[in-house]
């Protein structure tokens, strides 16, 4: 397809010119190609949402700084499904910010291991977090760090006497219940089920974020790509899954999550938080630009905390994470293209304007960016200490999505499932996935 658009481009520039007789630019061929060559259209695909204008700003500055390449950035909120529609297809982007084990193990993305352009200016440890565990090889290059737990609006628990925020599973229930009580026009959670990658996250970060601490990060991850079940026990009615669905199916029952869970919007939790009627939400440091831009009063009411330990002998967990990778697609034409775009992308003062717009540290040392208002950065640097770093659970098999996941969820919050037969769903849905990606190996 790429081909055939770049004839049809080509004919089309033929024709103006023919008709033009002659007014083409200095520079240009007699078919409309640039001197140096043809003209090359590249492909960024993306899940991203708030980071589109700051990603679009970039890549308009890099088109307009030279004539030879065009890069046009594509988003699609179901991202991770569509991207497998892609693969399947030749519509196969040139960059995408979607990234998940089973791609990798099928050769979806190019070798990034040999620009040490990138990896020199980059921490050790957001380096290693590129790096594939199976093949000591990295396939894509982060721009950012990130964390997620909790939101919290610090106001309304200091109007209700609440002093610390709870680190195991019952006091946190036992707080949702007094605000409930107390502020009963108020939301104690507000989850937005309409969106699948969100409640895909609350897997990843809460039954996963036990796997990980109890394991570790290194069994974890092998335990996944091996697709362990006696170290992962997905289906088990008292494991991490089956016991993570009773909370939320509780929290639900007790309506201390908000009614329309399944069709809330982010949109919704956004002007709900901001305007002081929910006290509190789930999601990662992407999420501070909406909130402060609805409500700038907020800046200094914001609380951030880990997830609560739910499991027995388990700790409380907060996602330190690689954020804003980029792969690029092992079939492309155009490497050198991708990496000149990239270089421009990764240059400092573009990637402090990144970092401030998706409210995340950088990953690499020589950019210095005010990511966050300073209270929350001191909100996040105390969770960090007091709670197991998690990563992202990237050896999810590439036949099951985090979105997959999250529509799960969706069906339990909708009385599809019991706690136990969502574990046995969700554990069905895992090792479907890893064999078929196994199958087409």
């Amino acid at each position: 397809m790429k081909r055939k658009r770049l004839i049809a481009v080509l004919l089309t520039a033929v024709m103006v010119l023919g008709m033009t007789a002659g007014c083409g630019k200095s520079g240009e061929s007699e078919s409309g190609t640039n001197a140096d060559g043809e003209k090359v259209n590249l492909k960024l695909f993306t899940g991203k949402i708030e980071t589109i204008d700051v990603m679009d700003e970039i890549i308009d500055d890099f088109n307009n700084s030279q004539d030879r390449i065009v890069v046009e950035q594509e988003y699609q909120k179901d991202a991770s499904n569509v991207i497998k529609i892609k693969f399947a297809s030749d519509e196969v982007p040139d960059i995408m910010t979607v990234y998940e084990q089973g791609f990798v193990d099928e050769g979806k993305y190019m070798d990034l291991s040999d620009q040490s352009e990138w990896w020199d200016r980059m921490s050790p440890e957001m380096k290693e977090a590129c790096t594939d565990v199976k093949q000591d090889k990295a396939f894509r290059v982060c721009t950012n760090r990130t964390t997620a737990g909790f939101f919290y609006n610090k106001e309304i628990f200091e109007e209700l006497g609440i002093r610390e925020f709870p680190t195991q599973w019952g006091d946190f229930v036992e707080m949702l219940e007094k605000i409930k009580t107390e502020k009963p026009d108020i939301v104690p959670w507000f989850i937005f089920g309409s969106e699948a990658w969100h409640l895909g996250h609350l897997i990843e970060f809460i039954p996963h974020g036990y796997i990980k601490s109890t394991l570790g990060t290194l069994e974890a991850k092998k335990s996944m790509l091996d697709n362990d079940q006696s170290k992962l026990n997905f289906a088990d009615p008292d494991g991490a899954m089956a016991v993570f669905a009773e909370n939320m199916k509780e929290l639900q029952d007790k309506g201390l999550i908000n009614e329309d869970v399944v069709t809330a919007t982010n949109d919704n939790c956004t002007q709900e938080f901001a305007n002081g009627k929910a006290a509190m939400f789930s999601n990662g440091m992407w999420a501070l630009t909406s909130i402060l831009e609805a409500n700038p009063d907020m800046e200094d009411k914001i609380g951030f905390a880990p997830y609560p330990a739910y499991m027995p002998d388990s700790q409380p967990v907060v996602l330190s994470a690689e954020d804003s990778g980029y792969s690029i697609s092992a079939t492309t034409e155009y490497k050198e293209e991708c990496i000149e775009f990239l270089n421009f992308l990764f240059e400092p003062e573009n990637q402090k304007k990144y970092c401030e717009a998706a409210k995340a540290p950088s990953a690499f040392n020589d950019v210095e960016a005010e990511w966050a208002p300073a209270a929350v950065v001191e909100e996040v640097d105390e969770a960090l200490q007091n709670a197991v770093n998690i990563g992202y659970t990237n050896e999810k098999p590439a036949g099951f999505s985090g979105d997959d996941a999250g529509r799960l969820l969706q069906g339990l919050f909708a009385g599809q499932y019991t706690p136990e037969s969502f574990a046995q769903a969700y554990a069905d849905a895992w090792n479907d996935g890893y064999n078929s990606a196994s199958a087409s190996e």
